[in-house]
């Protein structure tokens, strides 16, 4: 189809109105008057969509036409956030929409409320590659985003007396207007089998003979570029049996047998992290990375590529990103299509393939860089496991050459582990092959170097680089905070919302009394929308007038939620002992919003805790107006929109050298909130950044974390020597917050006073202190605002354009290519 043959929908209300009922009518089968409000939904992003549709195909047309080098980002989540606030804002439609439906009688805000959040990941590595596949479209680098369409994607939260119960997101149950399946494009996928050689023409062949296939059906999303005129494409792939129904077996009566194909085919794709504490859940979760792993390279090689493309210069054409060490197991893929499938030899394939790849390591906790048993990979993926074990062998002669007589550095860096079972370690064979590996913050990448990875990065000092994350400007500022979006225009222009450096230019705001108040009042009207959401979505109240103070990210022990909780039992038991007057308090909301994974049971621990603490705070009367814990359940994409402008304060409190980055964190500086957290992962950049006297630093270093460790950490010390924590550890164990059942939260208590693995007490006077000085600063609403402002005007180096820029000039190397 030729440029000028692909339709753009008229950008008239009065064309909105024709398209939007055509689709009501011939889309849903309705008319207006008949039609429900989930069929106005549907047609208005049916509606909207096609706006987008014709520069979709325009784009596809275009990089067909051009052969431009593209990246292909692999990653195992994708929280995309809704999709009908962001298919407004790229089409600049909005303004169109909403009175195209006012003149139906229909209010635009009421039908965005009811697009359900796909669940397509679990924190910030599917917020962070949402955000990036965002930037990537905006600056026109021809991109490929490739996942999984999980069917419930990560759990729906719900609490029952406090405790976490998980539950299906069922997000499809409604229908998705913004995928396109494709199951003519389905990919065949293998697993289990063994392998045959054989000699060809006097050259030694291998071949894969799998047991069982499934197919990976691609499901595509539009990714637009930012008015720009690009959309690039998201492929999440679906898993379905080759054969799902056999008939014979269902006319015989044994109906469940006669879909038990399709029923193992489809796990695969069910759920985002299935509990892997069990053989059968750590057997799908890698049928789950080799099957996306396997269907996206197949997909570019077999069908974005053209036909006649050579392949010795695939490492012009694409550069496969590995977000995490979920994709990983493309790497023998990649070496098993060219050995097996194209007959290359041996060295001319691993030479192309350490062209190809590029990984990036999200952790610093030695238990999150993933291992596969080799009895596990070796029964699922027969054929890779030989790959790896002769990668191995070629990469560990040349460490031998490299430093002869040291084979305690040579287990070190073998990518097959020894003990406690042989396994494949993913980072190390990540390692191996990419041709770059970078950490995502400027102190997590120094420590990747100095001790995750050390011995690797003495191998190959050229091969790791940083890149400090960043996330989207358009959906965690310019929609999340649309007062503080006009407030900022008004006063710099449109521009930032594509080159957020600048937001600079708001500093000498900072210091005009005016601007500061026109802030503040952003800051309440979003607090009060807050409470309006909370009220109808969970039926929490707050006091909008309170500081609102927020921890709001995973449930795990490094990111110390227990350290928070700790704080405000000890603002509470202060009250109840009479060392402190409750009118004397700071009015404080303290939020909190996390999941805990299914089978963590500290993590769950935790919320139990939370929750049962809340009940017993939010009911006392001495408290109310003065201290309160509000904690939504299912925290997401669309709640974070609501809760991150409305804050005052931010916790970034993970114990030093353990945070890889932390995106949250710059969201809420994005935002106005001010920072209170130690110098870990990405806060040590926000910090230099918007200045010492606008952050709220306290803690341990890194190095201060490792000496104390070194030398013998015992918390039952900090414990004996203060006070106000004895008694608010005392309180806890006492079972105040558990109906007087001390067993209870036992596993909480004894857990901080005989391991404490991530120095909770060790960093309590401390944060108590840094606690103090956040009261002190508060209590003078013009200097707080000021602080804000600053946050606001330093934080533009967060963007996540800037990191795709970093990640282009260091790693990728590819190059806009503007869509007419």
């Amino acid at each position: 189809m030729a440029d000028d043959q692909i339709a753009t929908p008229e950008h008239t209300v009065d064309g909105f109105v024709q398209d939007f009922l055509r689709e009501l009518t011939f889309g849903q089968g309705v008319t207006l008057e008949r039609s429900s409000s989930n069929d106005q939904y549907l047609a208005l992003a049916r509606t909207v969509r096609g706006h987008l549709m014709s520069r979709w195909l325009r784009t596809l047309q275009h990089q067909r036409e051009v052969q431009a080098k593209s990246v292909a980002y692999l990653s195992a989540e994708f929280l995309l956030g809704r999709q009908l606030n962001n298919a407004l804002l790229a089409t600049d439609l909005e303004e169109v929409v909403e009175e195209g439906l006012g003149r139906l009688g229909i209010e635009l805000t009421s039908l965005r409320s009811l697009e359900k959040e796909p669940g397509l990941g679990n924190g910030g590595l599917g917020r962070l590659a949402a955000c990036f596949i965002d930037s990537l479209a905006t600056m026109n680098i021809p991109t490929i985003g490739y996942g999984i369409r999980y069917e419930y994607g990560i759990f729906r939260q719900t609490f029952v007396d406090g405790w976490q119960v998980e539950k299906p997101d069922s997000w499809l149950e409604l229908g998705s207007p913004w995928e396109f399946p494709h199951p003519e494009h389905a990919v065949t996928i293998g697993f289990g089998g063994h392998t045959e050689t054989a000699t060809v023409d006097g050259r030694l062949t291998t071949t894969w003979v799998p047991a069982w296939q499934v197919r990976a059906v691609p499901y595509n999303y539009m990714v637009p570029g930012y008015r720009n005129g690009r959309v690039n494409t998201l492929r999440l792939w679906s898993a379905s049996a080759t054969e799902s129904f056999d008939l014979q077996i269902f006319n015989s009566g044994d109906y469940t047998a006669s879909v038990r194909a399709q029923t193992a085919a489809e796990n695969i794709s069910k759920v985002l992290y299935p509990e892997d504490s069990t053989p059968q859940g750590k057997e799908l979760r890698l049928q789950q990375q080799y099957f996306f792993a396997a269907a996206s390279l197949k997909d570019f090689i077999d069908t974005v590529l053209p036909a006649d493309f050579d392949l010795h210069g695939l490492d012009e054409r694409i550069i496969f990103q590995l977000n995490d060490t979920h994709p990983v197991i493309a790497i023998p893929e990649l070496m098993r299509i060219l050995l097996d499938e194209k007959g290359w030899d041996w060295d001319e394939a691993w030479a192309l393939t350490q062209k190809c790849f590029a990984y990036t390591c999200h952790t610093l906790l030695p238990e999150a860089l993933e291992v596969w048993s080799v009895e596990l990979l070796g029964r699922l993926l027969p054929r890779h496991l030989e790959i790896i074990y002769r990668i191995n062998e070629e990469f560990l002669d040349e460490v031998r050459l490299a430093f002869p007589d040291d084979e305690l550095r040579v287990r070190r860096m073998s990518i097959i582990a020894e003990h406690p079972e042989r396994a494949v370690r993913m980072a190390h064979l990540a390692t191996v092959a990419g041709q770059k590996v970078n950490g995502v913050a400027e102190l997590h990448s120094q420590l990747l170097r100095d001790k995750v990875l050390s011995d690797f990065s003495e191998f190959y000092p050229d091969k790791f680089t940083n890149v400090t994350n960043g996330v989207t400007p358009r959906r965690f500022v310019r929609l999340a905070n649309p007062r503080l979006s006009g407030l900022i225009t008004e006063a710099i222009g449109d521009g930032w919302v594509t080159d957020l450096d600048r937001l600079r230019e708001l500093e000498p705001l900072a210091e005009d009394p005016e601007f500061r108040r026109r802030f503040r009042e952003v800051k309440a009207a979003n607090k009060t929308r807050l409470v309006d959401l909370l009220k109808v979505r969970d039926g929490i109240e707050i006091a909008p007038e309170a500081m609102l103070d927020v921890m709001v990210k995973r449930l795990h022990e490094y990111k110390r939620q227990t350290l928070k909780l700790l704080h405000v039992v000890a603002l509470y038991d202060g009250v109840r002992r009479g060392e402190i007057r409750a009118e004397d308090l700071t009015p404080r909301t303290v939020a909190f919003g996390a999941k805990a994974a299914p089978g963590y049971k500290m993590a769950k621990q935790t919320i139990g805790l939370i929750n049962a603490v809340g009940r017993t705070i939010n009911a006392d009367p001495a408290l109310q107006g003065r201290l309160r814990i509000a904690f939504p359940a299912n925290y997401n994409v669309t709640l974070a929109e609501r809760l991150i402008p409305a804050a005052d304060l931010s916790e970034q409190i993970s114990l030093a050298g353990k945070e890889a980055s932390g995106t949250g964190n710059m969201k809420f500086a994005l935002n106005g909130a001010l920072t209170i957290g130690t110098d870990d992962g990405a806060n040590v950049e926000i910090r230099q950044l918007v200045g010492d006297d606008h952050f709220f630093l306290f803690g341990l270093t890194e190095p201060e974390v490792s000496d104390l460790v070194e030398h013998g950490y015992r918390p039952t010390a900090f414990y004996e020597s203060n006070a106000q924590l004895r008694h608010a550890l005392d309180l806890i164990a006492s079972g105040a917050f558990s109906g007087g059942d001390r067993r209870t939260f036992e596993p909480i208590v004894s857990n901080l006073l005989y391991e404490d693995r991530f120095l909770v007490l060790a960093d309590f006077a401390a944060y108590l202190e840094a606690q103090t000085r956040v009261e002190a600063a508060y209590a003078d609403a013009d200097a707080w605002s000021r602080s804000a402002v600053l946050n606001v005007a330093r934080s533009g180096f967060f963007s996540s354009d800037r990191s795709m820029r970093d990640y282009l000039d260091h790693i990728w190397h590819a190059q806009p290519v503007p869509v007419a």
